[in-house]
């Protein structure tokens, strides 16, 4: 799972991190560079133009960007969320007409799967509708909140309610549709240059070549794994730098933290273990509260590392000039609780699941 980045992109996120959490680098600067170092293409089969290897080694890339900018991060989960998304598919055709583009970072990958992922676990309803209409769907609603938006080209995974069939269904709609409507970037606490906004579809018509898949009942449990594990990557990656830091700080007066810190890396570790070993074996397609578990798991260890960095630079962290990659990085792990599915949801499904057992 661990990945190592090209000397010059880790310089310059190191470099932007502060200007891309602020909004002060424009968000169209991420997704060419991390494309052109190949990231995008790590866990892709060379068989689809990829580099090889598994959706660990993908979760690798994420972790290794988290480590610099969780601002970077969370667009290469999104755009690699939505490689995974045509992977998963039955359309190949859509494959091969949208994959070169996203591979190459020319075009952004997005994906708006919270609202499904939330309506199947009957928290709320779909936001989107879909109706056949002379041989084409018409696509209405709202998604308030996505991520990857590029104002240079997008394609968004988006389920929408079939209005005949009344089943969930998967589509991939694109920036230049008729109908779609992106909003200004949302007004974020952090992470702000992520091209995050929202979505309106107004009569919206799309061919149904379009469609990533007809029955997201039975798709989203096989893709789930995947697009959750890509999420912890970013919990990974912000947690062991986080670490680090209180490590190189600890030395200075602070040994008595060490304890605490040798004991957070162990169970850092022991997560990505089980959470490489899950995705291999395909265990949490059979089993997703392990998963559950996995993500709340990571949230936690974020927290305690931010925490644990905090203690170890004591006022030093509080002072705006020095502090100030540690007050990012306090931000983004304000995050991680509640990317969707959130901390909250998950422990409502776990809660539900243990009370029927």
């Amino acid at each position: 799972m661990s990945i190592t980045l090209p000397q010059d992109l880790s310089g310059w996120l190191a470099d932007s991190a502060q200007g891309l959490d602020l909004g002060e680098i424009g968000a169209e600067e991420i997704l060419p560079r991390l494309a052109s170092a190949g990231l995008a293409r790590i866990g892709v089969p060379e068989a689809e133009g990829g580099s090889g290897g598994d959706v660990v080694d993908a979760v690798g890339a994420v972790a290794a960007v988290a480590r610099e900018s969780l601002s970077a991060a969370f667009i290469l989960w999104g755009h690699r969320s939505y490689i995974e998304f045509l992977l998963h598919s039955d359309n190949a055709a859509l494959r091969g007409r949208q994959l070169p583009d996203l591979l190459e970072g020319r075009t952004a990958g997005a994906s708006a799967l919270s609202n499904v992922m939330k309506s199947l676990a009957g928290l709320e309803p779909l936001k989107v509708r879909a109706k056949s209409e002379n041989g084409a769907l018409v696509v209405d609603g709202k998604l308030p909140w996505v991520t990857d938006l590029r104002r240079d080209g997008f394609h968004v995974a988006a389920a929408a309610d079939g209005a005949e069939s009344g089943a969930p269904m998967i589509l991939a709609i694109s920036h230049d549709d008729p109908g779609l409507e992106r909003s200004a970037d949302l007004d974020l606490m952090a992470m702000r240059s992520s091209d995050t906004a929202a979505l309106t579809f107004t009569g919206l018509r799309l061919p149904e070549d379009r469609i990533i898949t007809r029955d997201a009942r039975n798709w989203l449990p096989r893709v789930r794994p995947s697009f959750m594990a890509l999420q912890c990557g970013m919990s990974i990656g912000l947690a062991a730098r986080a670490i680090d830091e209180a490590e190189a700080r600890a030395d200075s007066g602070r040994g008595v933290l060490g304890p605490d810190i040798r004991a957070l890396q162990a169970d850092l570790s022991d997560a990505r273990s089980a959470l490489a070993a899950g995705l291999r074996s395909q265990a949490f397609v059979r089993r997703p509260a392990a998963l559950f578990d996995l993500r709340i798991r990571l949230a936690g260890i974020v927290s305690d590392a931010v925490e644990l960095e905090l203690q170890a630079g004591g006022g030093r962290c509080y002072l705006r000039g020095p502090g100030a990659d540690f007050a990012r990085r306090w931000r983004e792990a304000a995050f991680i609780p509640v990317i969707t599915p959130s901390i909250v949801q998950l422990r409502t499904e776990l809660a539900a699941a243990r009370q029927a057992a």
